[in-house]
């Protein structure tokens, strides 16, 4: 019961960000920003986990790491960095996971997309000569299409789901901000990035019952 009210309370949150912005305060925007992320890490941190505490971990740190890229996303490089780092503490989650392999056309995939989106993002970025942001933004795609990649080997369709949504905000952000502006950029960015983090956080008990089956 407590935990589908936190829910409750995490999508009235998110939603009430997503929809409603205009109308914050704009000395409070970044705090309603984050409290859907405050809630998620408390849900992540007081749920009950048999066998998988090092994922389980590793996971509360990542959505930390977010957290702070959020509030500190006005200065761009310093956001993206916590991203990252919260993206390889993601990867070390589902890395610690091996209940199946990563099939070949996934495989593809990823790496089509990632060559892709270099190309098309990261020239028009180098073009503008910000060598150093460039250099920044190649290194966060390779990490978060790494932890795309990785979120397949947990068998928790709440990781995949959740990483791919990931891929998909960020590369939102990554067009609308250096390529072109894109229509409902806000909503479309908080709504698939809330949706990443709330279903990676509930991978959580998704992957402890995929252990505690293989453990029967």
């Amino acid at each position: 019961m407590a935990r589908k009210i936190l829910l409750a309370f995490i999508i009235l949150f998110g939603l009430y960000y997503i929809f409603f912005f205009s109308h914050i305060d704009q000395r409070l925007t970044l705090i309603f920003k984050i409290i859907p992320m405050i809630l998620i890490i408390f849900m992540a941190a007081t749920t009950k986990a048999q066998s998988i505490k090092k994922y389980q971990l590793f996971i509360i740190i990542g959505l930390v790491f977010c957290m702070i890229g959020d509030y500190t996303l006005q200065w761009f490089l310093i956001g993206l960095t916590s991203f990252l780092i919260g993206h390889i503490f993601y990867i070390f989650a589902f890395s610690s996971t091996s209940e199946q392999p990563v099939p070949k056309w996934a495989k593809g995939l990823l790496l089509l997309y990632g060559a892709i989106m270099a190309i098309w993002i990261a020239s028009t970025v180098f073009k503008s000569g910000e060598t150093v942001l460039t250099v920044a933004v190649l290194a966060y795609m390779s990490i978060i299409l790494t932890m795309g990649w990785t979120a397949i080997r947990t068998r928790s369709t709440f990781a995949i789901i959740g990483a791919i949504l990931f891929i998909v905000s960020d590369s939102y952000l990554a067009v609308n901000k250096f390529v072109m502006p894109l229509p409902f950029s806000h909503e479309v960015i908080m709504l698939t990035y809330y949706c990443a983090q709330l279903l990676i956080a509930l991978s959580i008990v998704q992957y402890s019952e995929i252990r505690s089956k293989v453990v029967q």
